[in-house]
């Protein structure tokens, strides 16, 4: 039953996109698989799949980026993220964005063919704490500093968050940039981001803000 259902993979890692095609060819029908946003969106809307997975941390916008892209034009293509991160804050995005499940890429072969069929038919998928994550937030119990938890965080993308938290704490543009494999006209572009949506002016108020919401 499984082989019959269309996934297509997005992820920005070459070899991580092997190893799941490998592991995954078998189970499941493969269309196409895509390392950046760009591509990812015209890849799934040629290929039309049934399930995307799909990396939360892409260049380009990430894997919301994605999401809320092809939901516009493709609402029945369902998405199960499949992330390096268990943040709430990145589980609670993309799930906010309307992915049907984060599972983290920790998860064996074995369990995400299962948890492809189950978003296939419909079903939400968790890794058991990161159910936690979601619950909390629909219950409004999540920590300040978490996204759904804070109406101006949940502004930035989570590559701007990161951008904001390196600078809050002393790092040079150079050394964002070294730390996160961007370049550094990228970092300038995310700080000017950054400060417009939350209304700075420079990144000495930024700091004070990050420090306020126990962000360093």
């Amino acid at each position: 039953m499984s082989r019959a259902i269309r996934v297509f993979l997005v992820d920005d890692h070459a070899l991580f996109r092997a190893g799941v095609t490998a592991e995954l060819g078998v189970h499941v029908t493969l269309v196409g698989d895509a390392g950046d946003v760009d591509t990812a969106i015209q890849g799934i809307r040629a290929t039309r799949p049934d399930v995307v997975l799909l990396d939360v941390h892409m260049p380009g916008g990430g894997g919301r980026a994605v999401l809320e892209a092809i939901r516009e034009t493709h609402p029945d293509v369902r998405f199960l993220a499949l992330s390096v991160s268990d943040a709430a804050e990145d589980v609670i995005r993309v799930i906010r964005a309307g992915a049907r499940g984060y599972v983290t890429k920790t998860i064996s072969s074995e369990d995400l063919v299962r948890a492809i069929v189950r978003v296939h038919q419909g079903d939400a998928v968790f890794s058991p704490r990161l159910a936690g994550f979601v619950l909390d937030a629909f219950a409004g119990e999540l920590p300040p500093g978490v996204d759904g938890a804070d109406p101006e965080l949940d502004q930035l993308t989570t590559r701007e968050k990161e951008v904001l938290r390196h600078i809050a704490r002393g790092y040079t543009y150079r050394e964002v940039a070294g730390r996160l494999h961007i370049s550094v006209k990228t970092v300038e572009t995310h700080v000017s981001a950054v400060l417009r949506k939350l209304q700075l002016s420079n990144r000495h108020e930024l700091t004070a803000w990050a420090a306020g919401r126990d962000l360093l």
